[in-house]
């Protein structure tokens, strides 16, 4: 009888019914979210490369390792030419071109030539013409493999 009245019956009861404040943190979704990020970025950051948008070829041609140090250029539809991100006024290339540093192991870097598929053949030869004039020999043309 006496153990009925004391108030350690009362107390158990409480905690069965109520509920308590959890202490341990629960990261299985914060975990779950950063995942779908990563994958969200990873797919994204191929395509943030090209900065110029343009329409490329179609080829069943293997995807080639992009390497670092290499030199992009770029014909727009216009037949504007980029030297990386920037446009180049007419006749600019060359200078740019010449003005272009070697790559560490003392030889012209190996340039990516993006041409956009609507352009006229002639145009295109002119900017490889002006590449191989400036010492450029190893120049990889890119195209869309998502077709093929």
């Amino acid at each position: 009888m006496a153990m009925g009245l004391s108030g350690g019956g009362s107390r158990r009861g409480r905690r069965r019914g109520g509920r308590s404040p959890m202490a341990e943190i629960n990261v299985t979704p914060l975990v779950d979210v950063m995942l779908v990020l990563l994958i969200i970025f990873m797919v994204t950051a191929p395509l943030l490369k090209a900065a110029v948008p343009i329409e490329l070829p179609e080829s069943r041609a293997k995807a080639m390792s992009e390497e670092q140090g290499q030199l992009q250029i770029t014909l727009r539809r216009d037949g504007a030419v980029f030297y990386e991100d920037t446009e180049l006024a007419p006749g600019e290339l060359p200078d740019r071109l010449a003005a272009t540093p070697p790559g560490p192991d003392g030889k012209a870097p190996l340039v990516t030539l993006r041409a956009d598929k609507a352009l006229d053949y002639g145009r295109v030869m002119e900017v490889m013409g002006e590449l191989n004039r400036a010492g450029f020999t190893s120049i990889s043309l890119v195209t869309d493999v998502s077709g093929g």
